[in-house]
């Protein structure tokens, strides 16, 4: 496929061949490149962010996948590397926001029992009977969703979210490239999204 648009430098180019070969080919290894190419400073950017790698290597994860989720609204009027940028920071941005929304302060729930003596509520670690069913059916439910992936897909969640591994320990588990593991994740995230909202709207 010849693609004639034209770009200020050969990587920018280059990147747009990857692009268009990704969606309208479906061609793996164009997202596998695009993936390798720019993980790492996606993933630097979102550490200088968070200031923690973990949360930065789920963001990076994420990030990928809305981007080459949405890869059919990108145009060429900017160098796919700005537009998939702009994608991190943006959903990097919502989380931190939402993070501290959920930061409860203990000035705002102490409460006064006497001269300068305060008391804070401490929540329980163990659910109540009915969070705990609650709980329960929504893992069951996952579960029921999870089984109608693709082996490939539900073996790589059932260790990532079920057992809780690291990407690494799931590279190792099943001898495949760490970047093959993290494409093929939120490749399988997107389906599992789909296959949910499919269950929504069927209610």
């Amino acid at each position: 496929m010849e693609v004639t648009t034209k770009f200020a430098t050969e990587k920018a180019q280059r990147d747009y061949q990857l692009v268009c070969r990704a969606r309208e080919a479906g061609d793996q290894r164009a997202y596998a490149d695009l993936m390798r190419m720019y993980r790492e400073p996606i993933y630097l950017m979102l550490l200088k962010m968070t200031n923690n790698a973990t949360e930065a290597d789920d963001l990076t994860i994420e990030a990928f996948g809305k981007a080459f989720s949405s890869l059919h609204l990108y145009t060429p009027t900017h160098a796919f590397s700005t537009w998939l940028f702009s994608i991190a920071t943006n959903n990097c941005v919502d989380y931190i926001r939402k993070k501290r929304l959920q930061t409860v302060y203990l000035d705002d729930i102490r409460t006064p029992v006497g001269d300068n003596v305060y008391e804070y509520p401490i929540p329980s670690e163990n659910a109540n009977p009915e969070e705990a069913i609650i709980k329960e059916q929504r893992i069951q439910m996952l579960r029921d969703v999870v089984k109608q992936l693709k082996p490939r897909y539900r073996q790589l969640v059932e260790l990532r979210y079920f057992e809780e591994l690291s990407y690494d320990e799931i590279a190792e588990r099943t001898n495949l490239p760490l970047g093959t593991v993290k494409v093929q994740l939120f490749r399988a995230r997107d389906l599992l999204y789909n296959i949910l909202s499919s269950k929504k709207e069927a209610i």
